[in-house]
């Protein structure tokens, strides 16, 4: 049984995301559109990873909100049930390594390719949040701040938040001291003075140009492409 959702707090009930991108493609005849939406551009540390959504046409999911504005316990406890509630959904990767050898936007699309062939099934229309296509589908539309306008979008982006806090949770057991399970790998003090102290791990972005700040460690950067290059 999916855990109940927090009140809906007052800030937040003006901010609903709707249908009106997903219904114009409809009315279009697109009938599967999918949302997308990432996480983890920004990060020291960890995976990047998209969510692929489908909703359905004729049901709504209340409280749902982009993933930015919820706290982490009203993600987790929207997460099963936009689960459920979609009509098909998807998670794609691209790993630490994957981000290092192929560069940002390149591993942005080989996450967005794993997610959409995670639906299994025909795509119509993709609705992406931002404004660059990474998914390179005929028919995109790039939308900003497509996760507050845009459903299928706040619910991707909920989706993949998630799914990637759980992930990074997960590995603070295997590097204790970087604090992943409260930072997911993202900067801030405790995690740079844990990179000063210890070293990249192996889940860090070893081309990041944080590892050109950290005091002289025998790690290198890694260039593009993976290769290791002198600082």
């Amino acid at each position: 049984m999916a855990a109940p959702v927090p009140k809906l707090r007052k800030a937040l009930k003006a901010n609903s995301p709707g249908l009106r991108q997903e219904q114009q493609l409809w009315g279009t005849g697109h009938d599967i559109v999918v949302g997308m939406d990432e996480v983890g551009r920004g990060s020291w540390a960890g995976p990047l990873t998209i969510a692929a959504v489908v909703v359905p046409k004729d049901r709504r999911i209340y409280k749902l909100r982009d993933s930015k504005q919820l706290t982490e316990r009203e993600r987790e406890a929207l997460f099963d049930r936009i689960a459920g509630w979609c009509d098909a959904w998807a998670i794609g990767h691209a790993s630490p390594q994957e981000c290092d050898q192929l560069g940002m936007s390149a591993a942005q699309k080989l996450a967005a390719r794993r997610a959409i062939e995670g639906l299994a099934r025909r795509v119509d229309a993709v609705l992406v949040d931002g404004n660059w296509d990474f998914v390179g589908h005929p028919v995109t539309r790039t939308l900003v701040k497509g996760d507050t306008r845009c459903l299928s979008i706040a619910a991707a982006s909920i989706l993949a938040k998630v799914t990637r806090d759980r992930m990074m949770r997960e590995e603070a057991p295997n590097y204790p001291g970087f604090d992943f399970e409260l930072n997911k790998g993202y900067p801030c003090p405790r995690h740079r003075a844990a990179l000063v102290g210890y070293g990249p791990t192996p889940i860090h972005r070893r081309s990041w140009v944080f590892m050109d700040h950290q005091p002289w460690s025998g790690i290198r950067r890694l260039a593009a492409g993976g290769q290791e290059q002198l600082f």
